[in-house]
């Protein structure tokens, strides 16, 4: 008897705790709804309720994985040469292109095979790719040491009063940390979604590595219309605005430039049979953000996960050619391009923040623009006047390092937080036009964001277990750097 009524004091001990920490959250967190309601809106906001519902995601995937079994290239995979050099799109030679593969004949017509047999599949009879109609909502991948930085990511998308759903993709059980997954994020309008479950409930016969996640998460959505964002990407703006405007509206696709040019090899023309550009180059794309219809490209979705789950041996480099950032950026506007259907790339080039050192840039962000305003700026494929102005910064996207409260201040090959002489300095300074432009002091906004979770959840992620001084850490840094700081908010 004794041994129950412990028991039942540390479960009322729990549930109070839970509880006042979650009063403490939503005290904290500007714009947000009960849990109770995640993935629904206010009834001002007219977005409906959403619940993952595994089942129709488990019968799409009993569908589709023998579709990708059956066009498994039977093939070696191309031999490189060499690496495409990275070049700027504005500095490359579009007669000039890199070819630094090498395939015999009998390897392009097998990959070429395939292709067309797995594109024929998708087209004359797919799988029913599933999802709750007329929704929205923000998708991304997280787990281990990339959860800290997604609550931070999140709370920046909540200060844009922005009241979007969001379904964050863990790889497994392993990942899914209790008191994240059913405190904080519901806090935020997010939910864990374990991509396991879902694979798992189907007898496997293939296996998913980690880098396919992004492609299986857009998949396993709950979302018509999906807004993907990498763990450390986050909007300045609320994003709602980009599902209802231009280029959206009519495209239902819209992705946003690297700073390379695009370095895809001709033979993978060949074997996409799509005929080679003549006198243009694109950008290569940076896939921290993708805007996508399931409803309406789904053909480009799944002809993308075709070229991840084949990506390392076959795709990548077939893409890429081990130019800057090989993997699955460029996938998505090859297969859209490999299947008709429309989508648009911001043309306002990508842009590093940082701060300077002796040796340059100590860049560890990058920022994108707003794809209406660009759509308008170059409308019917003009060239935006010199005099034009630039389309307002949307995204940033901080990946350089990453900004976790337990590693940001130790020293690498790009320090945010320090000086070249050792002593704390802001992360973004530079360029001085784009950071004004911003209207309110974003990185003061991100770093108390930072200090909030360093401090708030210093027990709570996985990873942070047997760490110390993260909360302390931060604290000096912020005291140091922002705590007497006057100016615009």
């Amino acid at each position: 008897m004794a041994r129950v009524r412990v028991l039942l004091l540390l479960a009322t001990i729990i549930t109070l705790f839970s509880l006042w920490s979650l009063s403490r959250y939503r005290k904290s967190s500007p714009n947000l709804r009960s849990p109770s309601t995640a993935g629904a809106s206010s009834s001002s906001s007219g977005y409906a309720r959403v619940v993952h519902e595994p089942e129709g995601h488990i019968e799409f995937w009993r569908q589709f994985q023998p579709i990708l079994i059956l066009s498994t290239p039977k093939c070696e995979s191309p031999m490189r040469m060499g690496n495409a050099p990275s070049i700027r799109v504005e500095e490359s030679d579009p007669n000039n292109r890199p070819e630094m593969l090498d395939m015999l004949p009998d390897e392009v017509e097998e990959m070429k095979n395939t292709h067309t047999r797995f594109v024929e599949a998708i087209e004359s009879n797919p799988p029913h790719l599933h999802y709750t109609p007329n929704t929205k909502g923000l998708v991304s991948t997280a787990g281990g040491s990339y959860l800290p930085v997604l609550v931070i990511s999140l709370r920046m998308l909540r200060r844009t009063s922005s009241e979007l759903p969001v379904e964050v993709f863990l790889a497994s059980d392993e990942e899914y940390e209790p008191f994240i997954c059913d405190v904080v994020l519901p806090s935020l309008n997010a939910r864990c979604v374990v991509l396991s479950r879902i694979l798992d409930a189907v007898p496997k016969i293939m296996e998913i590595e980690k880098y396919q996640f992004k492609l299986f998460a857009m998949l396993f959505s709950s979302f018509e219309e999906i807004l993907f964002l990498d763990a450390d990407s986050f909007p300045l703006l609320p994003p709602d605005s980009l599902f209802t405007n231009e280029p959206f509206k009519s495209r239902k696709m819209v992705t946003w430039p690297d700073f390379w040019a695009s370095t895809v090899s001709s033979y993978y023309y060949e074997i996409a049979s799509q005929p080679k550009p003549e006198n243009t180059l694109r950008q290569s794309t940076e896939s921290g953000e993708v805007l996508i219809s399931k409803k309406t490209h789904q053909k480009t979705l799944l002809l993308s996960t075709y070229y991840n789950l084949w990506g390392p041996s076959y795709y990548y480099p077939l893409l890429s050619q081990g130019a800057a950032g090989e993997g699955d950026k460029e996938t998505f506007v090859a297969a859209a391009l490999a299947v008709d259907e429309p989508y648009y790339q911001v043309s306002e080039g990508i842009v590093a923040i940082g701060h300077p050192t002796a040796g340059g840039l100590a860049g560890s962000a990058m920022v994108q623009f707003d794809p209406t305003e660009d759509y308008a700026l170059r409308r019917d494929g003009a060239s935006r006047d010199a005099d034009a102005p630039t389309p307002r910064a949307f995204f940033i996207h901080a990946n350089f390092p990453k900004f976790n409260p337990a590693t940001i201040f130790e020293k690498g090959e790009v320090n945010p937080a320090f000086a070249d002489d050792g002593s704390y300095t802001r992360a973004w300074t530079v360029p001085e036009t784009l950071i004004q432009d911003f209207g309110t002091d974003i990185e003061k906004h991100y770093w108390k964001e930072i200090l909030w979770t360093a401090c708030e959840l210093e027990n709570q992620f996985q990873t942070w277990r047997g760490k110390k001084g993260i909360c302390k850490d931060v604290r000096r840094y912020w005291n140091a750097i922002f705590a007497n700081e006057k100016g615009k908010q």
